[in-house]
């Protein structure tokens, strides 16, 4: 949709102060008249919505369009393009004291002193004042106008500070020359469009739910529906039941992850296991550890609830030599994903392989096959950890699919991020109760940090 259909604008009094002054080329004029047009594209204009004024000014001050000039768009957008350089000096000052006691009054068609009204000058101009700009510009904004400054080429940016409102930064622009001051038109659409909730205006079509962001929306939908690829439409879950999930947890046992460290890591897992929906139908949890050897401290399935899985984890006892990796991820792919130890055919399986160093045997068969077997493999590295290994374990996109900390006390930090990516993709109704976990948590934390 056009930015014109989805921008309410604020019912504005907005007038233009722009430099025609001799440095100002004809076809630079025509490109300051292209900016203006543009703004004025987008506004919802009109005697009760917002009204445009454009004040002309070089050494004299025109009025070319006042705010009770006809205000339909064509009329507005003809009178700018008739609008001709005045070619003299530049009398910024006095340009700004004449909106105030002229363009932006009452007898001119101004509503100034109505409630819920904004008053806002954007003034154009690529020179030095030849008056002063400061004091008059600070009896505007006294008097309730919101100045927006944009200087372009060789203009003096100290006199364009002394004219804008604060914030400085929202409202100081400057660009190179003309030919690119279309570049902020984008801008000024933006900053009229009132935060405007298009999902309260009705100007959506979402079939469930609404959710508005500034100037925009996108739909979404209830619980135990998920939004279909037309970004409007929903479609009901299958029986809601979350994310059905074969997932194992591949931890390195190895001695220099220090038992101390080996606790966090527990917890780390069981962080991960509490945001999941565990049942034989849903997620199942598998965890092996490994270190010189490996060993499956617990199949996929054999606990029925999260409960049981963390007081097993929390059981694991540490193995303390070295790192086989690689016989790890071998074992992983053969026994872990396989029927008998209670995969499930046609489920997505996820593999989480935590290691705190470089690995003593060879991985990239094993990682490779981990892949080509569709299986969904992250890879999380503490510490000594090698970042290729790391990599290569990692399904694509690698970025999204391997986390490093240096220290074992953040990885609580990748513990959430994690939570959020393990969810399967494919199927969003899967994700929701993920999701809503994670917002939860997110919620709570924000909260704390008030």
């Amino acid at each position: 949709p056009s930015p014109g259909t989805l921008c309410r604008t604020k019912p504005t009094d907005l007038v233009f102060i722009i430099d025609s002054s001799r440095s100002v080329r004809p076809h630079e004029f025509e490109k300051i008249k292209v900016f203006v047009s543009r703004v004025i594209e987008v506004l919802d204009v009109g005697p009760n919505a917002t009204r445009v004024g454009v004040v002309n000014y070089a050494s004299a001050v025109r009025s070319e369009v006042s705010l009770q000039s006809p205000q339909g768009k064509a009329a507005l957008l003809q009178a700018v393009r008739r609008i001709q350089p005045l070619s003299t000096g530049t009398m910024t000052g006095l340009a700004i004291q004449f909106a105030v006691s002229r363009a932006f009054s009452a007898a001119e068609g101004g509503r100034g002193s109505a409630p819920g009204f904004k008053k806002v000058a954007i003034v154009v101009t690529d020179g030095r004042p030849q008056d002063g700009v400061q004091d008059v510009s600070a009896r505007a904004r006294a008097a309730g106008i919101e100045i927006f400054a944009i200087g372009v080429g060789r203009v003096d940016m100290g006199t364009l500070r002394q004219m804008a409102s604060e914030p400085l930064d929202e409202h100081v622009d400057y660009v190179e020359s003309y030919s690119v001051i279309e570049k902020l038109t984008h801008k000024f659409q933006e900053a009229f469009c009132v935060v405007s909730d298009l999902c309260a205006t009705g100007d959506h079509d979402c079939e469930q739910v609404c959710v508005s962001t500034p100037g925009a929306y996108r739909c979404a939908c209830r619980d135990g529906f998920s939004l279909n690829s037309d970004g409007r439409t929903c479609t009901a879950c299958n029986g809601g039941l979350g994310s059905a999930l074969d997932l194992v947890f591949l931890i390195d046992g190895s001695k220099s992850v220090r038992p101390e460290n080996f606790e966090l890591v527990k917890k780390f897992i069981n962080q991960i296991v509490d945001s999941l929906e565990v049942s034989d139908k849903q997620a199942q949890v598998g965890l092996v550890q490994y270190s010189s050897s490996v060993r499956q401290e617990f199949p996929l399935g054999q606990f029925k609830n999260k409960k049981d899985i963390k007081a097993a984890v929390k059981k694991m006892s540490y193995m303390e030599k070295g790192t086989m990796t690689g016989q790890a991820l071998k074992y992983l792919v053969d026994s872990s994903f396989s029927a008998i130890n209670g995969a499930r055919p046609g489920v997505p399986k996820v593999g989480i392989v935590f290691t705190d160093g470089r690995s003593q045997d060879y991985i990239s068969d094993a990682a490779k096959k981990a892949k080509d077997a569709g299986f969904r493999m992250f890879a999380v590295g503490v510490g000594n950890a090698v970042e290729d290994e790391l990599r290569e374990i990692a399904s694509e996109p690698v970025a999204e699919h391997y986390f490093y900390t240096a220290d074992f006390r953040t990885i609580s930090k990748i513990g959430k991020k994690l939570q959020m990516k393990i969810c399967v993709e494919e199927d969003p109704c899967e994700c929701k109760a993920i999701v809503k976990f994670q917002t939860k948590v997110e919620d709570l934390i924000n909260s704390l940090q008030q």
